[in-house]
């Protein structure tokens, strides 16, 4: 899958939260829980995904691209987000 991002965003990312929008790659869309972003009216579809890097839940925020994803951005989960995760998958 291609990956696409900001690359100033990105860097920001890695040095605020530790993470690399790259690592999206490695993301488990298999078990993820992955809804459209309705919090605004974006000019674009945006998901958000709750699903595993490793072993630990984090929240991917994207858009559909050709072949791929655009990264908007990449988190550790924090609890209320683990929660919902936890509840949808029982």
């Amino acid at each position: 899958m291609k990956i696409e991002f900001d690359v100033k965003k990105n860097n920001t990312n890695v040095r605020e939260r530790g993470l690399s929008f790259e690592r999206a790659a490695e993301f488990d869309f298999d078990s993820a829980l992955v809804e459209h972003d309705k919090r605004k009216d974006y000019p674009e579809l945006r998901y958000v995904a709750i699903g595993y890097l490793q072993s630990r839940l984090h929240v991917l925020c994207f858009t559909g691209i050709d072949g791929g994803i655009r990264v908007i951005s990449f988190r550790k989960a924090n609890s209320r987000e683990v929660k919902i995760y936890e509840q949808a998958s029982i």
